[in-house]
């Protein structure tokens, strides 16, 4: 990680090597999901068995994918009261937040004899994917809740959940604890791109899914990117990343908390600081090498750092602003004296986390907004999960015969300026007969 001067060529090339990054894989690994897709659909769940053998549980059955009911009230007693507690505010709190997002169809009647409106349903079903995890250690609790919360507000009639199982065929009693208490109706044990397909696809076992969500590696984010289409998909996902915008009055060990807290995500992580403080790009820098030492995953940390990280020195904080709008990132955090003067200013991001006692992972857990977001620049045009994701907009349209008549004559020199003929007739035989 180094300082360099904004604008210059410097600069430049180092915006353009970390906005390069992504979602750039090499030409076998989309052939192996590819052919993993197409067994999961020729074959069911004698691939997704055979997948999951090989990879996972090498003694998992069929009979067994399924999570019973056993085990979901074995989980309950092996987990403890305080991240129960934990459990029930985060839950409360992202339910609050998700709810706000709740549309309502509408209906207008502005122009006489004409109805017109939107209809808002859910999907029928759902498909949260939940990543594995270090034989399930480090259970993912919060893609659990960042998943279903919203597809159950949205009034999905069908969630499922996929994970893959540990070795021993089982699942973190920490998640299925999530999942029961989120309302989850069934937990698969299975992983990876075919777990994605058979989602998209359906099996024997696993029931057809409309809309699949949830984080994952490179093989379930290209399996996503195939079945989309054949299912709704969330989004694209690609590394971890954060921009930091601070002036001279931020706390440089606070920032430097918040840089390593993405880098250590992956060696394809980003961590960029925007300042117009000289000193203070100094003393963050200082402050980043001196926490790396001790971190667990430091030397995915360092990885990240020396490939995608860097901190930026601006004229002002206007200029901080315009190049964070420019590289869009996933998490903006603002360590300013006077952060919310510039909320106006800010137009891409995937969640903006305002002042320097909010850092990233308040929105990781806790918070309510969704912590799934738009990452490799797509904050430009792309948003976090929500519950839109899981409703479709059904637009409704009714006129009368004096309606009608009155807007015939426009839409048929529409549709013949267009060399639609048929659709001209459509509407000339209604006015024949009409007479």
């Amino acid at each position: 990680m180094e300082i360099i001067t904004y604008p210059s060529p410097e600069a430049e090339a180092r915006i353009s090597r970390i906005s390069g990054r992504g979602l750039d894989v090499a030409g076998e690994t989309y052939e192996a999901v590819a052919k993993i897709i197409s067994e999961v659909r020729s074959r069911g769940d004698e691939a997704l068995m055979a997948y999951t053998r090989q990879f996972d549980a090498p003694d998992l059955t069929i009979g067994n994918m399924i999570v019973k009911e056993s085990e979901f009230k074995a989980a309950e007693s092996k987990v403890d009261s305080n991240f129960l507690k934990s459990l029930d505010k985060a839950t409360e709190q992202i339910e609050s937040f998700h709810k706000k997002q709740l549309r309502n169809s509408w209906i207008s009647t502005a122009r006489p004899g004409v109805m017109l409106g939107q209809l808002f349903n859910p999907v029928d079903a759902a498909g949260i994917y939940v990543p594995g995890s270090k034989g399930g250690l480090t259970p993912l609790v919060s893609s659990v809740l960042m998943g279903v919360i919203p597809a159950k507000i949205a009034g999905v009639r069908h969630v499922a959940m996929a994970t893959p199982p540990t070795k021993d065929g089982g699942v973190s009693p920490y998640l299925l604890v999530a999942a029961k208490k989120t309302g989850v109706d069934v937990v698969y044990k299975a992983g990876s791109a075919w777990a994605i397909a058979g989602l998209a696809y359906g099996t024997q076992t696993i029931r057809k899914v409309d809309v699949i969500v949830g984080p994952g590696n490179i093989y379930v984010t290209l399996a996503k990117k195939m079945v989309a289409g054949t299912v709704g998909i969330d989004m694209i996902a690609g590394p971890s990343e954060i921009l930091v915008i601070a002036d001279k009055t931020a706390n440089p060990e606070f920032i430097a908390a918040d840089l390593l807290s993405q880098a250590e995500h992956d060696p394809l992580s980003s961590a960029i600081l925007i300042t117009d403080s000289k000193q203070l790009a100094g003393k963050a820098l200082d402050a980043v090498k001196k926490q790396l030492s001790s971190l667990d995953r430091s030397d995915i940390a360092q990885k990240s750092l020396d490939d995608f990280g860097v901190i930026i020195h601006v004229e002002n904080m206007a200029s901080a602003v315009e190049l964070a709008n420019r590289i869009a990132p996933e998490h903006l955090e603002l360590h300013m004296e006077s952060p919310f003067e510039y909320l106006s200013l800010i137009r891409n991001a995937g969640a903006v986390f305002v002042g320097e006692y909010t850092p990233e992972p308040v929105g990781d857990y806790i918070a309510g907004p969704n912590h799934v977001l738009p990452t490799a620049g797509t904050a430009r045009f792309s948003s976090a999960l929500s519950v839109d994701i899981f409703v479709k907009q059904t637009s409704l349209i009714h006129y009368s015969k004096d309606a009608f008549l009155r807007d015939a004559p426009d839409i048929m020199r529409l549709a013949h300026t267009e060399g639609l003929g048929a659709h001209a007739g459509s509407v000339g035989i209604r006015l024949e007969k009409g007479k």
